[in-house]
């Protein structure tokens, strides 16, 4: 029998997936257009999933109001090994995508902090078990392309519409996956 829910899933994540392809038409081609998409897509899907992980804890700890994408960098800072060795990563709250996707169409560096925060997070796993996961995750994900416009404005306009249109991605609650989105967008 067809999982009629997932299938509404998967078509509403495919039209998600055309209408970014429509909005970088022209200047990205398949290939590089699928490692800006599923790259968005996992930075999306570990931002999530960490700030889940750090609210649930809290939540369970007394806590059901706090946020961790509103949190200061400098009290998360205090919280990073124990979370590399538990997660294998570390983001700091500015640096999620929720925060970033926030402020993209008013950040004319928009390329350099995309790039900054991938090495971040690359960084973050460096002599940990989780090391060769993440070591190069975000090498084909190139932010100063000129595939993405001749100038840094126009690049930033792209990724700005890239951000903006994995944020409007339908992909669930990070903690019930109901379709395997990377799968089907990689497709």
């Amino acid at each position: 029998m067809i999982d009629t829910k997932k299938e509404q899933e998967r078509d509403e994540l495919h039209r998600a997936i055309w209408a970014i392809a429509d909005e970088l038409r022209g200047a990205v081609d398949g290939w590089d257009f699928k490692n800006y998409v599923l790259g968005t897509m996992f930075y999306r899907y570990i931002s999530e999933n960490l700030t889940s992980y750090i609210n649930t804890g809290e939540a369970e700890a007394g806590n059901p109001d706090f946020d961790f994408a509103r949190m200061s960098d400098a009290d998360a800072e205090e919280a990073r090994e124990g979370l590399v060795e538990e997660k294998g990563f570390f983001i700091l709250p500015s640096e999620l995508f929720c925060n970033v996707r926030s402020r993209a169409a008013s950040d004319e560096n928009l390329n350099e902090t995309l790039e900054r925060i991938f090495r971040h997070i690359e960084e973050s796993a460096k002599g940990t078990s989780s090391e060769g996961q993440f070591a190069g995750l975000f090498d084909d994900f190139d932010v100063n392309s000129n595939k993405l416009g001749a100038t840094v404005a126009k690049r930033n306009e792209k990724l700005v519409k890239l951000l903006n249109g994995v944020a409007d991605m339908n992909l669930g609650d990070v903690r019930h996956h109901d379709i395997d989105a990377f799968g089907d967008a990689y497709e």
